[in-house]
Order: structure tokens, then C-alpha cells, then sequence
């Protein structure tokens, strides 16, 4: 295995991975995870209410507003940030210990905490993972039973302006075939994945046709 560019020896590497709603992002983590044991998953907190298949702790760490208010005024995040209508954010003591520690920790956030993140932590690794259409990503959105027809156009809106800020990432995974994403997520991991930056033309073709 080589160490991605960047890694400082003895100590950690950090990765950041950002996708709109509906583009597969928490599937392919899950899938990651379980290729990559060395990879440590940083839990979130977070104010909404769990799904029926998630459980406190391992997902998310749920929380109170109130609680979550006092985390902030207390300088315990690296990020955080408001989504819809909830709060999320990661522990700073979770991700320096990890670091620290010389562990490859995985963190899985919006476009807004993966900004905050690249400020405070600069040789943070960040990923954006695009679908292969428009039509795609609503199809996953209704796919999902847990939400409303109201929650779900409100969310295809919010996901074409988080579209907007792949730009902001290092590398950028597109989600058309699952095995093929996951390989390419796996490769940044591994070996650096520099044939996977942001910067190639097919990307900048596909953006744009998201964005129209």
C-alpha cells in the first residue's frame, strides 16, 4: 500500500467524503468500510430523528438541539453545519485522537463541513461523489420510503445547488456503476488516486450537464 500524497508519516490520513443527496453516498461508504478495515468511520452528531435502521452511536450520534447549541458555544466540532432542518457535526477530540493515533479516519459530510474541515485541516483528502444524471439522482430520492413526495422535491432542488460545489473537492467519484465507484473509492484510499482528480474533462462535461 502507498500513502496517498500529502501523509505525513506516523500520522493519520484524513478523508472527506461529500455527495448530494440521492447520488449513493452512505451505500458506498458502507461498502468502503468493509473493504478497507483499517479505515475508521467517524460518527456524526446530529439532531434529526433516526431512521428505522439506525441505530445511536454506530450511525449517529443523536442529540438534542439543546445539547448540540452547547457542543458548539464550546468549540467541540471540527465542522458543523445546518441541513434541511437539522444540525450535524464532527467531534474535533474524535478526529485529532484518530490522527494522532496514526489512523485513516473517514468522514462523511456535506459540501458546507467538508469546507470547514479543508480550513482547519488542510491535508484532509476530499472526495465529492457525482450521479451519472439528473434522472438518476431523482430515482434514488424516490426510492427512498422514508420520505415524503413534498421532503423529496425539496431535496432533488437542494441537491443541484450542492451539484454546484464539486469544484471545491480534490478528487471526484461518479456513482453510474456501484462496483466501478466503489473501485475508484478504493483507489484513492490506497494509492493516492490521482487519476481520479477533479480535474479531467469528462467530469467537467457531466457537471455541466447536471447543472443546466
Amino acid at each position: 500500500m502507498h500513502d496517498a500524497p500529502g501523509a505525513t508519516r506516523g500520522r493519520g490520513r484524513l478523508f472527506v467524503i461529500a455527495a448530494p443527496s440521492g447520488a449513493g453516498k452512505t451505500s458506498l461508504v458502507k461498502a468502503l468500510m468493509e473493504r478497507e478495515p483499517a479505515l475508521q468511520f467517524s460518527v456524526s452528531y446530529t439532531t434529526r430523528k433516526p431512521r428505522p435502521n439506525e441505530r445511536d452511536g454506530e450511525d449517529y450520534h443523536f442529540v438534542s438541539a439543546e445539547r448540540f447549541k452547547a457542543m458548539v458555544a464550546g468549540n467541540e466540532f471540527l465542522e458543523h453545519a445546518q441541513v434541511f432542518d437539522n444540525y450535524y457535526g464532527t467531534a474535533l477530540s474524535t478526529v485529532q485522537q484518530a490522527l494522532e493515533s496514526g489512523q485513516q479516519l473517514l468522514l462523511e459530510i456535506d459540501w458546507q463541513g467538508a469546507r470547514q474541515v479543508r480550513a482547519r485541516l488542510p491535508e484532509a483528502h476530499s472526495i465529492f461523489i457525482l450521479p451519472p444524471s439528473r434522472s438518476s439522482l431523482e430515482q434514488r430520492l424516490r426510492q427512498r420510503s422514508t420520505d415524503t413526495d413534498e421532503v423529496i422535491t425539496r431535496r432533488l432542488q437542494d441537491s443541484v445547488l450542492d451539484l454546484a460545489h464539486w469544484p471545491e473537492f480534490e478528487f471526484v467519484v461518479v456513482n453510474d456503476d456501484f462496483a466501478a465507484a466503489l473501485d475508484d473509492l478504493q483507489h484513492i484510499v490506497r494509492e493516492g488516486g490521482v487519476k481520479l482528480h477533479r480535474k479531467r474533462p469528462e467530469i467537467e462535461r457531466l457537471a455541466a450537464e447536471l447543472l443546466a
